[in-house]
């Protein structure tokens, strides 16, 4: 479980929840620009990092979190909810990962 976080572009929920074999969370898009290239470039090399799928979900529009275009298409603005999901050997690991990305290292003036 990773702690709730009010920092740089992202709300985070407070809990993974877990699906049949999916694990999941949701957070909010808090950034002014909503989810524009820089941040979709760091979410897509962040999520590289893992074996497992992981997917972002916006309005029933579901997407590979690991491709900069997928993300991109998602066109999320500020006060979007995103549903990160995460399947596969090293999947809660990931999930934690992408959680505290999107919780503080997206942060524009980093």
């Amino acid at each position: 479980m990773v702690a709730g976080a009010q920092k740089g572009m992202h709300t985070v929920q407070q809990t993974i929840q877990e699906h049949e074999d999916c694990l999941f969370a949701r957070i909010c898009v808090n950034n002014e620009l909503g989810l524009h290239a820089r941040p979709a470039a760091r979410i897509a090399q962040e999520a590289q990092k893992f074996r497992c799928e992981l997917r972002l979900e916006v309005k029933g529009q579901e997407v590979d979190a690991k491709s900069i275009l997928d993300i991109l298409s998602l066109a999320a603005a500020r006060g979007s909810e995103i549903t990160l999901k995460s399947r596969g050997s090293d999947a809660r690991a990931a999930l934690e990962h992408m959680m505290q990305v999107f919780s503080c290292a997206l942060d524009e003036d980093a």
